[in-house]
């Protein structure tokens, strides 16, 4: 990893009372640097946080976010649970999958998109909804989740922000979010600052 990865590492580390509990933000440091979670990424947060390789493993096989293979440049995650399902959420995945050419759990050959279907992320009262590199549309129809995905491959915007993916392809809400968020992600890992994973957008 880059000294200022390990440098990162260390400062996550120092905010909790034991260092077992800071292996899944060093998970995201890993992927963040590769663009995936791989062994090597795997045995360093092992060896920052003082866990075997088998036991930081297990985390990384139990949560998607950690994506083990080559992810796309854009990752695309549909909510299939009950609510997104029963108000359209399978219109929405077929939608996505059709515009990008990517089956569901799958990476285009380009490397530009990544299409996953994924259990609930929250958004029910806003359903059918979808995250891009985790940042959040919710209120999507197919035509939208079309446009969005033609978006990203025409546009390639380096910073992926919700609030203006909301504006212009979402509708309803699951609530009000508040003041407008400045920073968005600008990979296949949460917009965080620590993580190094966050911009101001556009």
């Amino acid at each position: 990893m880059r000294p200022d990865t390990d440098a990162r590492a260390r400062e996550l580390i120092a905010r909790y009372p034991d260092p077992h509990s800071a292996v899944m933000p060093l998970l995201y440091l890993a992927q963040s640097e590769e663009g995936h979670l791989s062994e090597e990424g795997m045995r360093w947060t092992a060896e920052m946080v003082g866990l075997t390789p088998a036991q930081v493993q297990a985390v990384a096989s139990f949560y998607t976010m950690y994506k083990r293979g080559e992810a796309g440049r854009y990752v695309i995650s549909v909510c299939t649970s009950i609510s997104c399902m029963l108000l359209g959420g399978e219109d929405v995945l077929r939608a996505v999958e059709e515009e990008t050419g990517v089956p569901a759990g799958n990476t285009g050959q380009d490397g530009l998109f990544t299409v996953e279907h994924v259990e609930c992320i929250g958004a029910c009262g806003g359903a059918p909804a979808l995250q891009v590199d985790y940042e959040f549309v919710e209120g999507l129809t197919p035509d939208n989740a079309r446009s969005l995905c033609r978006w990203l491959r025409d546009g390639r915007p380096d910073v992926v922000m919700a609030d203006e993916m909301q504006e212009l392809f979402g509708g309803r809400r699951a609530f009000d979010w508040g003041p407008t968020d400045r920073e968005g992600a600008t990979g296949p890992t949460p917009a965080f600052g620590p993580y190094g994973t966050a911009e101001q957008g556009r």
